[in-house]
């Protein structure tokens, strides 16, 4: 398949630059059939059923961007893509002229960090201290906000830019469609008979990267970790077992529950993920998805349009054009009746 058959135009002013005011308060599209139907976020409650799971992303938003200099003065603004132990970090690093493997750096104008070398895109950083990386980032770094976000994180994105459900730290950006819900609407949800259940997928700054090679089939994907515990994947069997369904809460729930059933069976356990699920693949464990709205020409566009159908999809983002629905992060969401395979 050709990319530009994942493209649409979208206008800028439908970009949502900021969170509703209260969360839960968005619209929700909910693409079932043949006509996408206009609905708000609440509806989700007459939408579910008692034995239904949701499968929610725990994972939490770390201050990933770092501002500073290299040893010639130069400056430069490292994000933070991986955490990979106590002291050392994959990140992206932006500079006029990319720093040498034993060079430092001096980020936040406290932190010295010594190059360690290279790792494709990413360079492999050491913070040198005893504390560890987390807390560091906590303190000096900034929340790393969407590209098509124009301002600056402020104490009002560093609130509403994480789940009330975020739990492990290690994220670059948000699960978005997670950002929904609040304390209330979970306990609704409980108190109906929906379960809830919990997966980890630390969400890397590849979400945002468009596909720009000509046929999806060339694109290099990006990788992620994921953790599925036994608790899940138990919820999950004895939902299905009973005629319950799955919905999982935004794409890196999905990404994470098809990863680990890659072998046939939903198995519990940690791994990577570079699954790049497209039309034509055939979903293992998920029977609904809520999402929010995603970017033109994506891997995720590309996802929702395998799990909904491609023609139904592209319709109901054209419906959510017109009707003027707010778009990415911040946006409005969709719940996705899984295409009959």
């Amino acid at each position: 398949m050709r990319t530009d058959e994942f493209d649409f135009a979208l206008p800028e002013r439908l970009i949502a630059q900021h969170p509703p005011e209260q969360r839960g308060s968005s619209r929700l599209l909910y693409v079932h059939g043949a006509v996408p139907e206009d609905c708000c976020f609440a509806d989700l409650l007459r939408l579910v059923r008692s034995g239904d799971v949701l499968v929610l992303n725990d994972t939490r938003v770390i201050k990933a961007r770092l501002h500073g200099s290299k040893q010639s003065g130069g400056k430069i603004e490292v994000l933070v893509e991986r955490v990979l132990n106590e002291h050392e970090v994959l990140a992206q690093v932006r500079a006029s002229h990319s720093p040498r493997a034993g060079s430092r750096l001096l980020l936040a104008k406290v932190l010295t960090v010594e190059v360690l070398g290279r790792a494709g895109e990413f360079f492999r950083l050491r913070f040198a201290t005893d504390e560890p990386v987390l807390d560091l980032l906590e303190r000096y770094g900034q929340l790393p906000l969407p590209p098509y976000i124009t301002h600056a994180a402020d104490v009002e994105d560093e609130q509403r830019y994480q789940t009330v459900f975020a739990r492990a730290a290690g994220a670059v950006a948000a699960p978005t469609a997670g950002l929904h819900f609040d304390d209330a609407m979970l306990q609704a949800l409980r108190d109906k008979g929906v379960r809830i259940a919990y997966v980890t997928l630390h969400v890397g700054a590849g979400t945002f990267q468009p596909v720009r090679a000509e046929l999806i089939r060339e694109h290099a994907m990006h990788s992620e970790c994921y953790e599925i515990s036994q608790t899940t994947v138990d919820a999950i069997a004895q939902a299905h077992a009973a005629g319950g369904r799955v919905i999982a809460v935004g794409t890196t729930s999905l990404r994470a529950l098809e990863s680990a059933a890659a072998g046939g069976e939903l198995q519990a356990g940690t791994g990577e993920t570079k699954i790049f699920i497209t039309p034509g693949y055939r979903f293992r464990v998920v029977d609904r998805l809520l999402t929010n709205f995603h970017l033109p020409r994506s891997t995720l566009l590309m996802l929702v349009c395998a799990f909904g159908g491609m023609e139904r999809m592209l319709a109901a983002y054209r419906h959510a054009v017109e009707k003027e629905y707010r778009f990415f992060s911040y946006g409005d969401a969709m719940l996705i009746e899984r295409e009959q395979q």
